[in-house]
Formats: structure tokens, C-alpha cells, sequence
């Protein structure tokens, strides 16, 4: 990839040593100069495929920083600014994180010494720029990062009124799981001529990771998630609920029982949400209950397990979310909690995924899968028909 030699040592250091595929496909076309839309699947090293070339294009710092990163949540913020600072070892190359849950004051300290990166969260960054505490006119690189999720958390004026305000010409990364039309009209507005690098196929890849169901009656769902945590023995595992409400009173169940166990999710702190991931990091919580707000946040290579304790109402967030495990090709089980009721969710994630997921029997927790619509069957069966054709074909 012709990169600097400080550059390589930095790369060496933190073991990376193979580019993953993404790497290896955006890289180059991002140091040409060129706008690169990429879409992988999470987990794959979308990070560094931005993040090497941004830090080997900085020239000498000016008044302001020259790359901005925009991404959904304060805590995939908190981990870009690890990972580029990572990369950047060996260079006098200064990274500021801008998120909301923390005093600005810090922030304000460190854009006035000067940064040449800048990571940030929509809403805060549109905050600074308002305050005129973050300088633009130097800004000549900006990343987009998941940015389906940025738009499908309701960032999309942010982000306009933020790229509207951007110098050009300028350079437009945009990283993504999925490219939907909402991304793909962001995307015609403000990228010039982008190159596409597709590494999804546009559609989910799951195939690393052991996916099941579990029937269950609502009022069982604890007591059969306790018998698999004691059963399974998960390196690291993330629960998943619906509500914030329902991951603290979960998550203080399952301290009377299991040890390591902490809940993450938006009404937190930030200080709190920082130790938690500190917690989880380093492994002395191995059992986090978790909202989707922050749950697609958690970037950690040693989740093994991942639970559906309650069923997304959106099941392109079953994918996100079983993405947490099975991490960098390595294998992941995942384990869905489905109440008689809730046949069809569960044949959208199959329609969606065009996987059907399989039954696991849990001695005393016998029963038969949730009953669906039969259109709603003959959907998945066609879905399943038509990828069975292309594959022969």
C-alpha cells in the first residue's frame, strides 16, 4: 500500500499485520484522494481503513484540525479516538474527542491547543461550531462513520447543517453496514463522484456466528437466561433488551446470581458508561446488558455470546446486534428469546437474513415454535427460492 515507515512500525506495534478485506479495498482509494463510500459489515476493521489514511495525509497542523469523523454514539466515538490514536504512534499528531454526557470544558482546552483530528457525535460537534470553539477552514478530510445508523437515529439535519458549513473541496469518506437510500441520497448530495467499495454484497453477513431460538413465556425469560449463562460459561456476552428500564432491573437480577454482570445504556452518565466499557474491556465484567442506542457502540474482540433477551423492533437491528460477537472472522453464538406471540418478528430476521434460524431445546423450557401468518411464511419461502436460484445459477 506504499505506506510510510512510521506508519508500518505503528501498524507492527498493534499487530496489525494482514489487512482485512475492507482495508485492503478502501486504503488506497482513500490516499488517492478520491470520496470512497465502503460498506462491510461491523467488525471488520472499518476504522483503520479510514483511519491509516487520514493520518498519513496530515500535513503541518494549522489553526484548525484537517479531518473531521462524525459517528452516531459517544461511546464509537471514545473508540475511534483509541484506535487513531493507536495509529498515530510515533507522530506529533493530536486526537480530540467532542461527545455530549462529559463537561465541555475539556473539550474547549483541547480544540484550543490544537488537534488535527477531531471525532465527534453530530449534536456536539454542531455545538462547537456554534460556539465558534472548532475552527473549519483547515478541514479538508471528513468521515462519515456507520452512517446508516447516524441517519437512523434522526442525526440527518445535524449532519447536513454540519457538511454545509465544510470547506471545498474537501475530501468525503463515507463508511457504512448498510446503503440504503437514505445513505445513498446523503451521499449524491454531498460526495463528488464517490468510488464504491462493497464488501456486504447488500446483504447481511452473518455466516461466522451460531444463530438459535428459544420458546419462551414472558415470565420465564429470566430464569432461562440464568440457565444458559450457567450452561454456556460465555467468555463475554451482551444481553440485549428493549427498554433502558429493562436492562437495569436485569441486570440487578442477574447480580444475585452471576457474577461481573453491568448494565450500559442512555440515561447513564458518562462518566458511568466510561467505567462500564473500561469494565468490559478489560474483562472483569463478562456480562453486559445493553440497550440498541449504545449496543452498536461495543467494539470488543472477545464477545462470545450474544443474547436477544427481547427482540428488536427493527430486524436490521438483530444484525447489528449479533454483529458484536463473531468479530474479525472469529466464531460467535447467538441466542434469541421468542415469545409465542412473536412468530412474525422472528420470520422478519429469517426474510431479512435469508437464514432460517434454529430451535433450541432447553430441557424444561420445551415449546413449539411461535405460530406466524402463512403470507408471511410464503414471503421467506420465496425469499429463500429465489437466493437458492441465483446460487445455482
Amino acid at each position: 500500500m506504499d505506506l510510510s515507515p512510521t506508519m508500518l512500525r505503528a501498524l507492527a506495534h498493534a499487530r496489525y499485520l494482514t489487512p482485512t478485506p475492507i482495508q485492503a479495498a478502501f486504503i488506497p482509494e482513500a490516499l488517492a484522494g478520491l470520496d470512497v463510500i465502503g460498506q462491510a459489515k461491523t467488525g471488520t476493521g472499518k476504522t483503520a481503513a479510514f483511519g491509516i489514511p487520514l493520518i498519513e495525509m496530515l500535513e503541518t497542523r494549522g489553526r484548525g484540525p484537517q479531518a473531521i469523523i462524525l459517528a452516531p454514539t459517544r461511546e464509537l466515538t471514545q473508540q475511534i479516538v483509541g484506535e487513531l490514536q493507536k495509529l498515530a504512534a510515533g507522530r506529533d499528531v493530536a486526537v480530540c474527542g467532542v461527545f455530549g454526557g462529559e463537561p465541555i470544558e475539556r473539550q474547549l482546552r483541547a480544540l484550543h491547543r490544537g488537534v488535527d483530528l477531531v471525532v465527534g457525535t453530530p449534536g456536539r460537534v454542531l455545538d462547537h461550531i456554534q460556539r465558534r470553539t472548532l475552527y473549519l477552514g483547515d478541514i479538508v478530510h471528513v468521515v462519515l462513520d456507520e452512517a446508516d445508523r447516524m441517519l437512523d437515529i434522526g442525526f440527518r439535519p445535524d449532519i447536513e447543517r454540519i457538511l454545509r458549513q465544510l470547506p471545498s473541496p474537501r475530501q468525503t469518506l463515507l463508511l457504512s453496514a448498510t446503503i440504503n437510500a437514505d445513505v445513498r441520497r446523503l451521499a449524491q448530495r454531498f460526495m463528488y463522484d464517490p468510488l464504491e467499495v462493497n464488501l456486504s454484497r447488500d446483504e447481511p453477513s452473518v455466516e461466522t456466528i451460531q444463530q438459535f431460538y428459544v420458546t419462551v413465556q414472558p415470565d420465564r425469560k429470566a430464569e432461562l437466561l440464568i440457565h444458559l449463562l450457567r450452561r454456556e460459561r460465555p467468555r463475554q456476552c451482551i444481553i440485549f433488551t428493549r427498554t433502558k428500564r429493562g436492562a437495569d432491573r436485569l441486570a440487578e437480577r442477574l447480580r444475585r446470581v452471576v457474577s461481573g454482570v453491568a448494565a450500559i445504556h442512555g440515561d447513564l452518565p458518562q462518566s458511568t458508561r466510561d467505567q462500564v466499557m473500561r469494565g468490559f474491556r478489560s474483562g472483569q465484567i463478562t456480562v453486559l446488558v445493553a440497550t440498541d442506542v449504545v449496543g452498536r457502540g461495543i467494539d470488543v474482540e472477545g464477545i462470545s455470546h450474544v443474547i436477544n433477551y427481547d427482540l428488536p423492533d427493527d430486524p436490521e437491528n438483530y444484525v447489528h446486534r449479533i454483529g458484536r460477537t463473531g468479530r474479525m472472522g472469529k466464531d460467535g453464538v447467538a441466542y434469541s428469546f421468542v415469545c409465542p406471540d412473536q412468530g412474525e418478528p422472528l420470520t422478519a430476521i429469517e426474510n431479512l437474513t435469508n437464514k432460517i434460524i434454529e430451535p433450541l431445546r432447553v430441557e424444561g423450557f420445551e415449546m413449539t415454535r411461535p405460530k406466524v401468518q402463512p403470507a408471511a411464511r410464503e414471503l421467506f419461502n420465496t425469499a429463500a427460492t429465489r437466493s437458492h436460484a441465483l446460487a445455482l445459477r
